[in-house]
C-alpha cells in the first residue's frame, strides 16, 4: 500500500508548506536535498555490483537499458541519449524506455504503466538477448511495467538491476541486483520527481559514466571519445588533445585531421609517433583503452 511507502509519506517539517515564506520553503527544500547524495553513499556497494554487472555485459556486446514510467522514464531516457555524445557509443547501445512510448516523455500516457506485459512486450519489440542488463528505475519500487520488464528479462536470463527509493521495494525483489536509496519523504507529499528523482539521476550518473570509464572510453578524466557534431564539441576535441598529449593548439588541429577526428586516435598517434593505420591497431587490440595503446 501506498501509505507505507518512504515516498508516499508526509514531511513534518513542511506540514504548514502553504503558510512558509519563500526564503523559509527554499531554505527547507535545501536542507532536504542535501540527504540525497547521503542516502545514495549507503548504496554505494550496490551501484559497484550493478556498474561492474553493466561492464561485462558491455564486453559480451551486450546493451544498457534503463526501463521506467513518467519522471523515472524520463531520467533513463536522458542519460541514455546523453551517452552518444559523451562517449561516443551508438544510439542502440544504451536505451532508454517509457511507458507510454517516446511521447510519453512530454505528455504521460495515462494506463501504460499500469500495465506488466507492456513492460515485457517494449524489450520484446528492441529483442532484448540475455546478453543486455536491464535497469529498472521506480521511485515507488512497484510499478507494472517496470516489474514486468524486470520480469521478463529474468526469464531469458539478461541481467537486471533496481534502482528504486524505498527498501524492500517489489521491483529490487525481482531484480538480479537492487539500489534502493531512501532520502525521506518529499518535501510536497508524493511528489517523487524531487528528492526521489534527484536520487535516481545522480545513480544513473554513476551507472553510464563508472561504466564507459570500465570500457575505454576515457583517459584520465578526459571525454577521449566525445562525438565532434558542433563547433563547440571540435574545440572541445583539441583541448582534450593537448591535455592528454602537453602538444600545442596547432598539433592537436593537426592530427585530428590527420585522424579524421577521432580525439582518441589522434591521442594515440602523438603519444605513440605511430601512423594512423598502426594507431588504430593498437587500440583495437586493447579495446579502445589509450592507456593500453601507448605502451611500448
Amino acid at each position: 500500500m501506498l501509505e507505507h511507502l518512504t515516498t508516499e509519506t508526509r514531511n513534518e517539517k513542511t506540514m504548514n508548506l502553504d503558510e512558509m515564506s519563500i526564503v523559509d520553503f527554499l531554505t527547507t527544500m535545501n536542507e532536504e536535498d542535501e540527504k540525497v547524495a547521503s542516502a545514495i553513499k549507503k548504496e554505494l556497494p550496490s551501484i559497484a555490483k550493478a556498474v561492474e554487472a553493466i561492464i561485462k555485459a558491455k564486453k559480451q556486446g551486450g546493451r544498457l537499458i534503463y526501463v521506467g514510467a513518467g519522471t523515472s522514464g524520463r531520467i533513463g531516457l536522458l542519460d541514455a541519449v546523453e551517452c552518444p555524445p559523451t562517449f561516443g557509443t551508438s544510439p542502440d547501445e544504451v536505451i532508454g524506455l517509457i511507458a507510454g512510448g517516446e511521447k510519453a516523455f512530454i505528455k504521460a500516457v495515462e494506463g501504460a504503466e499500469d500495465s506488466k506485459e507492456l513492460g515485457m512486450e517494449d524489450l520484446q519489440n528492441i529483442h532484448l538477448t540475455k546478453v543486455d542488463i536491464v535497469v529498472g528505475i521506480a521511485a515507488s519500487g512497484r510499478t507494472p511495467y517496470v516489474i514486468g520488464a524486470l520480469e521478463y528479462a529474468n526469464s531469458i536470463e539478461a541481467q537486471t538491476v533496481a534502482v528504486s527509493c524505498n527498501k524492500g521495494s517489489e521491483i529490487g525483489k525481482v531484480a538480479n541486483i537492487a539500489i534502493e536509496v531512501v532520502n525521506g519523504p518529499e518535501v510536497l507529499t508524493g511528489s517523487t520527481r524531487l528528492k526521489a528523482g534527484t536520487a535516481q539521476k545522480l545513480i544513473c550518473n554513476m551507472l553510464s559514466t563508472a561504466s564507459m570509464v570500465g570500457i575505454g572510453k576515457v583517459y584520465g578524466n578526459l571525454m577521449v571519445d566525445v562525438q565532434l557534431t558542433n563547433e563547440k564539441l571540435v574545440e572541445r576535441a583539441k583541448r582534450i588533445v593537448m591535455e592528454a598529449t602537453s602538444c600545442t593548439y596547432d598539433t592537436a588541429e593537426e592530427y585530428l585531421a590527420k585522424a579524421n577526428c577521432n580525439s582518441k586516435l589522434a591521442i594515440v598517434m602523438i603519444l605513440t609517433g605511430l601512423s594512423y593505420e598502426e594507431s588504430l591497431h593498437r587500440l583495437e587490440q586493447t579495446q579502445g583503452f589509450i592507456r593500453q595503446a601507448i605502451v611500448n
